[in-house]
């Protein structure tokens, strides 16, 4: 599991971390059955409140990424190909929908929006 918190970013910390966590998941990465870090653990090595650490699991279990076997731990959850694409899309579109409407409020049309998200997507 590879985690980077940024202090200075305007996301809440817990949202950084069931972000970069989901994505580990989705991608493959983290694979099902992998066993996270116990709350405390997590919270110590990235040098954060035990509350954030146990908010961003709770937020991943509601999410169905992860499940909690009691006295053993949080693991992946056993997502098949089509789970995980449904969960990533989902996640995605709730992204885009808030930033469409920033988009809009500067009147840019879809077609404009295209161009400029063009811009900043990295080239692979």
């Amino acid at each position: 599991m590879n985690i980077a918190i940024s202090s200075t970013s305007e996301k809440p910390i817990y949202q950084q971390l069931f972000e970069q966590i989901s994505a580990q998941i989705l991608k493959g990465e983290l694979e099902t059955g992998y066993c996270l870090p116990p709350i405390r653990q997590a919270a110590q090595e990235l040098r954060i409140s035990v509350i954030t650490v146990k908010k961003a699991w709770e937020d991943l279990e509601r999410r169905g990424l992860i499940h909690t076997i009691t006295g053993k731990g949080c693991f992946v959850a056993d997502l098949s190909p089509d789970q995980r694409l449904q969960i990533r899309n989902e996640m995605i579109l709730k992204q885009m929908a808030g930033d469409a409407s920033y988009y809009k409020s500067f009147g840019l049309t879809i077609e404009e929006a295209i161009e400029l998200l063009k811009k900043v997507y990295p080239n692979e």
